[in-house]
């Protein structure tokens, strides 16, 4: 296995290292390093990176992060592993999913070492560790106030590894989506690095299922890739496939006013059903929000307030939305924090 280079630091054969790559100062000159994790292997194999927090309020990934890097099951890899729990420390310490400039980190890449605070550090970020993998995992929330049922979303259409990979990672609902500009999926996309994009759960909030189904997901991909050894141990149940949604599409208010949800994450619902209704608070009159066409809540938000036009449902489209519910259903159960059943002997929930 060859030695790399990262922030200007040599990490051997056989090595793990923590390095701190210097950022631009805080304005009180105080220091801002990205923490880097580097696993890197004995054997040659594959570069993967993980990161998340790429939305500084977007923390579940930093705790899937952590529970990686203590997993057993990383103590003898083939290749390398490059962790990165916080990308966007910035939004981080002010609970935003913006840098201080009010720019989306991931809506700048690859972005330029003499462009704005967010086109330096997509910069440095995609050239330190992005250009030096062969794969990637990006982990994600919904929006503040905004719930995502766990699912991968990914390009189907770049080729047979991505779906490969995503199918591997064994999130319940594996979205096909459209890179968007700017964004790390779409330079990844353009360098030829497969990468998943995890979106689980709530801004600002640790949600332990999706925090559960990301590591047990992360591990897997590693596995898929011959990173690790395959699990021995058989587990008690055996969850199905994942299913796939080749589209989806929002439900939005159709007047301001205070929306009563009627359908949770995860629901199936039918063509014209009745979705939660829009009332004015000082009227009685209410106005329904239906189902355009039958599918799967894969999105929510979660606040009341609601004004005209705003997405309030994201609903995944499938040949067989009965087919999907189920499969859903399973993964809910199978790792809700309620269920004493649950166990993976390789990476315990600490």
């Amino acid at each position: 296995m060859a030695e790399l280079f990262i922030g200007g630091q040599k990490i051997k054969a056989g090595e793990r290292r923590t390095l701190d790559i210097p950022l631009p100062n805080l304005y009180t000159h105080t220091v801002v390093p990205m923490t880097v994790h580097v696993i890197n292997g004995r054997q040659s194999g594959p570069k993967i990176f993980v990161c998340a927090a790429i939305h500084g309020d977007e923390i579940n990934g930093i705790e899937i992060i952590r529970r990686l890097l203590q997993s057993p099951a990383l103590r003898s890899i083939k290749g390398t592993l490059i962790a990165v729990p916080i990308v966007n420390i910035y939004g981080f310490v002010r609970h935003s999913r913006y840098l201080p400039d009010r720019r989306d980190l991931n809506r700048v890449f690859p972005g330029s070492d003499k462009g704005s605070l967010a086109g330096r550090l997509a910069s440095l970020f995609f050239h330190e560790i992005v250009e030096q993998c062969t794969h990637g995992i990006d982990l994600h929330t919904g929006a503040i106030h905004r719930d995502n049922l766990p699912q991968i979303r990914a390009d189907l259409n770049e080729g047979e590894e991505t779906e490969t990979l995503a199918r591997a990672f064994a999130a319940p609902v594996i979205l096909n989506s459209d890179v968007r500009d700017g964004s790390l999926r779409a330079i990844a996309a353009e360098h030829k690095i497969p990468l998943l994009v995890y979106e689980a759960g709530e801004a600002l909030r640790y949600d332990e299922l999706s925090i559960r189904i990301g590591l047990r997901g992360i591990i897997r991909v590693m596995r898929q890739l011959g990173m690790i050894r395959q699990e021995t141990a058989k587990r008690k149940s055996r969850l199905p496939e994942p299913v796939i949604a080749r589209s989806s599409y929002w439900a939005r208010s159709s007047k301001s006013g205070l929306l009563r949800a009627m359908v949770s994450l995860g629901a199936k619902v039918n063509k014209g059903e009745t979705l939660g209704a829009v009332s004015d608070p000082f009227y009685l009159e209410d106005d329904n929000i239906t189902a355009q066409n039958s599918g799967i809540i894969i999105g929510k938000t979660n606040l009341p307030i609601v004004t005209e036009g705003e997405a309030l449902f994201h609903i995944a489209r499938f040949g067989k939305a009965d087919n999907a519910a189920d499969v859903v259903e399973q993964y809910q159960h199978e790792f809700d924090p309620m269920n004493e059943a649950y166990e993976w002997s390789e990476t315990p929930i600490v």
